[in-house]
């Protein structure tokens, strides 16, 4: 396949080089794309050097048959049309279209159906802490219908991208060293510390990215029965998302059949024995490509409830590898692309 990388030089726009290598993608061709200041710069993949070629309007997209976008919202708005005027597939991993009713809002391991029905060849790649989730909640509501989620999120700096990330270590350079710590990317110091905001505020008192799991949630799962309730939080993390996840389904559940359907789960590992504190941890699922799930037991507060922790890498499943599993999953099912 023909493959183009928007927004190459940031931090999912890296990753995503690695997965497609990693995941032994079927790349003939691969073109870079990016900012005037990205543009000139090469990178490896696979042994050769790919020099990024600047984004603009008369960029030509003729012969991409699958284009990854990761330079935000406002880049995908504007290129869009120049991205898919040829016919190409943009898988975007930006917020700009996901609740857009024709482009599609795909976890493989949840709807990869829903890739098929895409009107403008745009498919949505769902905010990281949303995938993670979901991932998760599939096997439980296959068993019984998902009433109710109430969801804490723990958010590592690496949701803010790479330039977060390298505040997040120079703050901690900078206080062993006495210094005052450099505060741009957040809006106050991470380090040693945890922010109960992620995104700015909504007219309801939560705030975007707590309602992007909503509203995402009840999309990915055909379903707006589904209430979320979300507190998302920023903590002194690189890279993996972890949740704390309560939720009720129509009927009680048994905690051995939940379990073991977890456990069968695509993309799910059950890392998950308090006798011997082995739970999932950021450090531990960094670079890791399920979804952990552990301290699953039932909610001794509902007697159809249940309560377990999700642990996830923002950058993979959260962001680069969700996108190149919707791409393989279309390589296998999408007569248009075998045809092309």
């Amino acid at each position: 396949m023909n493959i183009a990388i928007v927004g190459a030089s940031g931090a999912v726009g890296q990753e995503l080089l690695k997965v497609l290598d990693q995941q032994q993608f079927p790349v003939t061709s691969l073109r870079l794309f990016g900012s005037p200041r990205s543009a000139g710069k090469e990178f490896e993949f696979r042994g050769k050097k790919v020099k990024v070629e600047l984004l603009d309007k008369d960029s030509d997209f003729s012969g991409v048959d699958i284009a990854f976008t990761s330079a935000g919202a406002g880049t995908s708005k504007e290129y869009a049309d120049v991205i898919t005027k040829h016919g190409s597939v943009m898988i975007d991993n930006s917020s700009a279209f996901r609740m857009d009713p024709d482009v599609p809002l795909v976890v493989p391991e949840v709807n990869p159906e829903d890739a098929l029905d895409r009107p403008r060849n745009i498919i949505g790649n769902p905010n990281c802490t949303t995938i993670q989730m979901v991932v998760a909640l599939k096997p439980i509501n296959d068993l019984s219908p998902i009433k109710k989620v109430h969801v804490s999120t723990y958010q590592a700096a690496s949701g803010a991208g790479a330039v977060a990330m390298k505040e997040l270590e120079k703050q901690f350079a900078e206080l062993s060293e006495g210094k005052e710590p450099t505060i741009e990317k957040f809006p106050f110091q991470l380090a040693y510390n945890i922010i109960p905001q992620v995104d700015v505020f909504m007219d309801n008192g939560y705030t975007k990215e707590e309602m992007k799991m909503y509203n995402e949630t009840r999309k990915i799962m055909h379903s707006d029965d589904i209430k979320v309730s979300a507190t998302c939080v920023r903590v002194p993390v690189m890279r993996a998302h972890s949740e704390a996840i309560w939720l009720e389904t129509e009927k009680p559940l048994d905690l051995d059949t939940v379990r073991k359907a977890l456990e069968n789960a695509e993309g799910v590992v059950v890392k998950d024995n308090p006798d011997v504190k082995e739970y999932p941890m950021p450090l531990d699922i960094s670079d890791k490509d399920p979804v952990y799930v552990g301290r699953l037991r039932k909610d001794i507060a509902d007697p159809n409830g249940l309560s377990f922790w999700v642990v996830g890498d923002q950058i993979k499943k959260g962001a680069a590898l969700n996108a190149v599993q919707i791409a393989l999953w279309l390589l296998k099912n999408d007569e248009r692309l075998k045809k092309g």
